[in-house]
């Protein structure tokens, strides 16, 4: 059979597709899915203190992942590597569903990780492969979709486990939908690029970038959190991903075949893509990671219609990566970007008129605003990024882009999260020098001020006099939407810099 990715019969590429997709939900559900059994798996296994960990190591194992396989998938057959990573994360599962203790569960979090990176590298790797010309854009903007519904299923889908049955079927649930992807990916995947007759993995680059990853995303994720920005540790994270990011370049200007040629960032379309990826992904997660703590803190909406508007960002986010698939070929990756930056900057503009009175109506529009815009700029610039390098280095860009949007949430998250949570004591502080909540029996007020989560809930709220409460809400109100100004000055940036994108071609 010709190499050609057009001579794949329709049957074989819905195939491929469906398999791949299969793959890519379970890896993005996996995330949201933990959200509901977290509290009923801490109370069986203990570790409280580990709590974040359980996040937190899927995702620095799923960062550091995704550029080592994204290198590997440009000289590796696309099936073997593929095949690897499902069979990591399928492995990791079962074994997660038998964990006895929180650290064995943690354990098997950062192989799941190392799966998942592989699985979301691979999948846009593969659908860009195996598209007909001119619509890979369309192609991979299914992948999008599967992001939508994961988020739509993953929370229901937890809570419906937790309830009825056994947490450890969160885990073990993935076996068979992830064996039906296995099989599929090994029965139809073949390879449509030619791939270099000689191996050679440059060991100290990814020995250097992993490092530098895990200290620089470990900072983002502790900081501000677990330890303050001028701490001993904060500051210790910082040297060793600077040390590490400077033995990475070393590494890479002598490396037979590095891990990221640095000849990359040369390219315009490369690194402005990357850039405006990260930019974005900065605004939308910060927005999507604080705007629930607006409406249920400082609008006293319960938990289900925080849900639903958030559930309108990341439907959103499905729709503008659908919208612009089908229209890609005369709209162009350019343009998508740069309209995609104009929707993100006017949902966070939009976003500063919130107040205590806004309706949930008003808010999902928001929300769909900064989800759509999300959807074209993240797979316009993945086009972009592709489009920029030779097409045996797709898997090494693909990649690259990827990580780019975990880097950017991540950094978003931290510095936002950090800002906020300074903000939001100094406010309390404030208010109990008022007298906030002096009618309430001391232990009650005590215990909601050393967790200022508490302080959040309606049920809390509804215990204090109107006055105080009203002057509670509007000061949470004020100290959200400072992050909604970060939100906005960055998705301004993320405009600026789409203008500088190049044209694309080929998509």
């Amino acid at each position: 059979m010709d190499s050609s990715s057009g001579i794949i019969e329709s049957k074989r590429r819905a195939m491929i597709i469906f398999s791949a997709l299969l793959a890519l939900f379970l890896g993005a559900m996996d995330a949201l899915i933990m959200t509901a059994a977290m509290p009923t798996i801490v109370a069986e296994l203990g570790g409280l203190h580990l709590y974040s960990w359980v996040y937190s190591a899927y995702l620095l194992a799923r960062a550091v992942s995704l550029p080592v396989f994204g290198k590997l998938g440009d000289l590796i057959k696309n099936k073997h590597i593929f095949l690897t990573s499902i069979t990591i994360f399928l492995l990791s599962s079962a074994t997660a569903g038998f964990s006895p203790n929180m650290t064995f569960l943690i354990v098997c979090r950062v192989f799941q990780g190392v799966g998942a990176g592989g699985i979301f590298a691979m999948v846009y790797i593969v659908l860009a492969d195996i598209s007909l010309p001119g619509q890979r854009t369309k192609t991979m903007s299914f992948a999008s979709s599967v992001w939508g519904i994961a988020s739509v299923l993953g929370p229901t889908l937890g809570g419906l486990i937790v309830s009825y049955v056994s947490w450890r079927w969160i885990f073990f649930i993935n076996v068979p939908l992830g064996l039906l992807s296995l099989g599929g990916i090994s029965f139809y995947l073949m390879e449509t690029r030619e791939k270099r007759s000689k191996v050679s993995l440059d060991l100290l680059g990814v020995l250097t970038l992993s490092v530098s990853i895990v200290a620089l995303l470990s900072l983002f994720l502790v900081g501000g959190k677990d330890y303050a920005w001028d701490s001993s540790q904060v500051m210790i994270l910082l040297l060793l991903s600077i040390l590490a990011g400077i033995g990475f370049i070393y590494c890479e200007k002598r490396a037979e075949d590095p891990i990221i040629s640095l000849e990359f960032f040369k390219i315009r379309g490369f690194a402005v893509g990357n850039a405006s990826v990260f930019m974005s992904s900065f605004a939308i997660f910060a927005f999507f990671a604080f705007a629930p703590i607006f409406i249920q803190g400082a609008q006293g909406k319960s938990p289900m219609q925080v849900g639903v508007s958030l559930l309108s960002l990341s439907l959103g986010w499905s729709i503008g990566s659908i919208i612009f698939g089908q229209i890609s070929n005369w709209l162009g990756a350019r343009t998508a970007a740069i309209m995609g930056a104009i929707f993100l900057t006017a949902g966070c503009g939009l976003s500063l008129t919130f107040h205590a009175g806004t309706s949930m109506i008003f808010s999902f529009f928001v929300f769909q605003l900064v989800g759509i815009g999300m959807g074209f700029v993240a797979l316009a610039t993945l086009v972009i990024v592709q489009n920029s390098v030779d097409p045996s280095d797709l898997g090494v860009a693909t990649a690259s882009h990827q990580f780019m949007r975990t880097f950017g949430g991540t950094v978003g998250i931290g510095i936002c999260g950090g800002l906020l949570m300074s903000r939001l004591t100094l406010t309390i502080d404030s208010l109990v020098d008022k007298g906030i909540g002096g009618g309430l029996p001391e232990t009650v007020f005590n215990q909601s001020q050393r967790s200022i989560e508490n302080l959040l809930r309606p049920e809390f709220q509804a215990l204090l006099p109107e006055a105080e409460s009203v002057l509670l809400q509007s000061s949470i109100a004020s100290s959200v939407q400072f992050v909604f100004w970060i939100a906005l000055f960055v998705s301004l940036l993320c405009l600026a810099i789409c203008f500088l994108l190049p044209e694309s071609k080929g998509e």
